[in-house]
């Protein structure tokens, strides 16, 4: 697995992360039914008619999803302000992923730009990176687009938005990813994608879906990045 993942990352010079499962479980503090639920009461002030599938929707951004495609644009907005709100609350308490942060320096230390892409609010990513000490190797934070979950991923916008930033061609970026919408987005965008694994019924699908790599740790993602450092000249 090591030579393999080294392999790839010696293929590429960028390394792209999903936020929400590589680097923290954003929600560990503040649950997701929590949040799903104020959601579903903004829209209910507002005098929308909440089916029970949605009121017991457990994914927030699901909730917002929904939202969207029903065309209501003023009351998408108000769940996303309602979930931008909560997700900077909740970055407080996030639970960082066991080696996500060693993942992110030995990627700066082996001269590799590493990029947050997230369905996130990015105000929510940026909170958490520098409440951990972590903002000062992660550039550019690309978060989800404002009341518009259309763009979120799997479509590859928010993908492609990170590697014009960096400058590389899409081949010669990898996004770490822990959903199958991940894997989809970087596909479309073109770019390699690792499939993090952190559920053992993700790996099957993850390699059916066709990731280039699977990992069901990310301290395997780090010892190859901190092996690359090494080696550098």
């Amino acid at each position: 697995m090591s030579a393999d993942l080294r392999a790839l990352l010696g293929e590429v010079d960028a390394v792209l992360l999903d936020f929400d499962g590589p680097v923290c479980s954003i929600f560990a503090g503040y649950l997701a039914p929590e949040v799903t639920a104020e959601m579903v009461d903004v829209l209910r002030r507002r005098g929308v008619n909440v089916s029970p599938e949605l009121a017991s929707e457990p994914d927030p951004l699901e909730v917002l999803r929904r939202t969207g495609a029903t065309g209501d644009q003023g009351a998408t907005r108000a769940v996303e302000d309602a979930l931008c709100a909560a997700e900077v609350r909740a970055a407080e308490t996030a639970e960082p992923t066991p080696y996500g942060r060693e993942v992110i320096v030995a990627a700066w230390q082996s001269a590799m730009p590493v990029a947050v892409v997230s369905n996130n609010s990015a105000g929510a990513v940026t909170a958490y990176l520098v409440g951990h000490r972590l903002h000062g190797y992660v550039s550019p934070v690309v978060g989800r687009a404002y009341a518009e979950p259309a763009r979120m991923k799997p479509n590859p916008e928010p993908i492609l938005r990170a590697v014009r930033v960096l400058c590389q061609p899409p081949s010669r970026c990898v996004l770490v990813g822990d959903s199958l919408s991940d894997i989809e987005g970087a596909h479309a965008a073109g770019v390699r994608v690792i499939g993090y694994a952190n559920r053992p019924p993700k790996v099957k699908a993850f390699r059916t879906a066709g990731a280039d790599m699977v990992i069901t740790d990310m301290s395997d993602l780090a010892r190859a990045l901190l092996s690359a450092s090494e080696e550098m000249p």
